[in-house]
């Protein structure tokens, strides 16, 4: 015979079962009624109005470069070539003019032009420290290219200004202003304007041989321009990068 014990924890066992019957019962007339639950992506396309065109830009589809198809159509390496001398260009413009520092080794790499050709200062002359405020230039050597050198000091870009003293020049070291910083800022930015459009007419030049292409298919050539534009706009940013770092540079007197 089954003790009170054991009826008791069967009648706790039944209702836990009837329990469970009713709660499944529940949920299958709830698909009955409402169909079943299933999880939905709606895929939504924001169209930017406005300002919000340019927001909207960042997001826009990237273009894979596919440099051996690229290769196949256009001179790949050589368009490489000239787009990195665009960029090395603006660095050594950025280094030759835009120095906070009056330093001697800045001067000596000054470049000084004479008769069509450039020359380092300091293969013109010998330049020492004088003090820590003077900077002192020898020219004996070639007395008539000083009216060369004193031009490329002045416009030096380290807020020189030189005295003549027979075939020496002295240079007074200044003192960094927030407006020189500032100045120096904006003259890189116009040096990078000058990079970024010589990156694009470069690119240009290359999408307009393609277009007159007609040994390729209109999507191939369509797929090569894009392709080109990609590339010229990473070398772009690349140059935006450059400027960020030396206006950063140049107003936080980081340098």
């Amino acid at each position: 015979m089954l003790s009170i014990r054991n009826i008791a924890r069967l009648m706790r066992v039944s209702r836990c079962i009837l329990s469970e019957n009713v709660q499944r019962q529940a949920v299958i007339q709830g698909i009955a009624r409402n169909g079943p639950q299933i999880a939905s992506v709606q895929l939504v396309r924001n169209y930017a109005k406005g300002k919000d065109k340019k927001k909207d830009s960042k997001n826009a589809t990237k273009v894979v470069v596919n440099e051996l198809q690229l290769a196949s159509v256009i001179n790949l390496d050589n368009l490489k070539t000239q787009l990195e001398k665009c960029l090395a260009t603006m660095k050594d413009e950025f280094a030759k003019n835009l120095s906070l520092r009056s330093t001697t080794g800045a001067i000596e790499t000054l470049r000084v032009s004479a008769d069509g050709k450039e020359y380092e200062l300091q293969e013109l002359g010998q330049i020492i420290r004088k003090n820590p405020k003077t900077i002192v230039i020898n020219l004996i050597g070639f007395p008539q290219l000083i009216p060369n050198v004193l031009q490329a000091l002045s416009k030096s870009g380290m807020n020189l200004n030189p005295q003549q003293d027979g075939t020496t020049v002295f240079i007074p070291v200044p003192k960094v202003t927030k407006e020189h910083r500032e100045m120096l800022a904006k003259n890189a930015k116009a040096l990078f304007i000058k990079c970024r459009d010589s990156i694009k007419d470069n690119q240009n030049e290359y999408i307009k041989k393609v277009k007159r292409k007609s040994d390729i298919s209109a999507d191939l050539n369509h797929s090569v321009q894009g392709q080109i534009i990609a590339i010229g706009d990473m070398h772009v940013s690349e140059a935006e990068k450059l400027l960020q770092i030396k206006q950063h540079e140049l107003l936080s007197g980081k340098e």
